[in-house]
């Protein structure tokens, strides 16, 4: 397991070495190239997946045929559909690698059996599904009080490494607007 996924886990709870040995067995690490789809739409989630490198998206398809992102992460983060995952529902959502990514995956059962088996996995994975629920209504609260310029700006300030490396399209669909919408908005800031 690498340092970054290690110290993650130390940083909410303090892990024994025999407690990253017991760990280890659940988690395997994997490689997807740009453009993959990890997790498909109208399945229900798989794993949950740590990234070590790149960038992945969670998307659905509007009843236009627009892609949505509903959330982009970078390294050292969580990602899955998360409430499917957790109540093992079809997902309408995709989860995409934005770039060529490295990940850590537990399948729902292994992750379940680790909870059961490690008291300090189980603290640390409530800390995981409090955080997922905490940015979803995050981005909600975000969307119904801030302007597309202030959301934009949020991102900038607490991601900047997305706007680094992630598609202006993306990041468009993130925040709810049009690609020329952010670039006006880009052009606006830059002045």
């Amino acid at each position: 397991m690498t340092d970054s996924f290690l110290s993650l886990f130390d940083s909410y709870v303090k892990l024994t070495d025999s407690d990253i040995e017991f760990c280890k067995q659940y988690f395997e690490l994997k490689s997807s190239p740009k453009n993959d789809i990890v997790e498909e739409e109208n399945k229900v989630p798989k794993h949950l997946y740590f990234i070590t490198k790149g960038f992945m998206r969670l998307f659905y398809y509007d009843d236009n045929g627009d892609e949505i992102t509903t959330l982009i992460a970078s390294p050292n983060r969580f990602i899955t559909s998360f409430l499917d995952f957790i109540h093992e529902k079809k997902s309408n959502e995709n989860l995409e690698c934005i770039t060529d990514c490295e990940f850590y995956r537990i399948e729902r059962s292994k992750l379940i059996e680790l909870i059961d088996k490690n008291e300090n996995f189980k603290k640390f994975s409530l800390v995981i599904f409090e955080q997922a629920i905490a940015t979803t209504q995050i981005r909600a609260n975000d969307f119904a009080t801030l302007t597309a310029d202030l959301r934009y700006k949020k991102l900038i300030e607490q991601q900047p490494e997305i706007i680094q490396n992630v598609p202006i399209q993306y990041i468009a669909s993130y925040l709810g607007i049009k690609p020329q919408s952010l670039s006006r908005i880009r052009k606006q800031i830059i002045k």
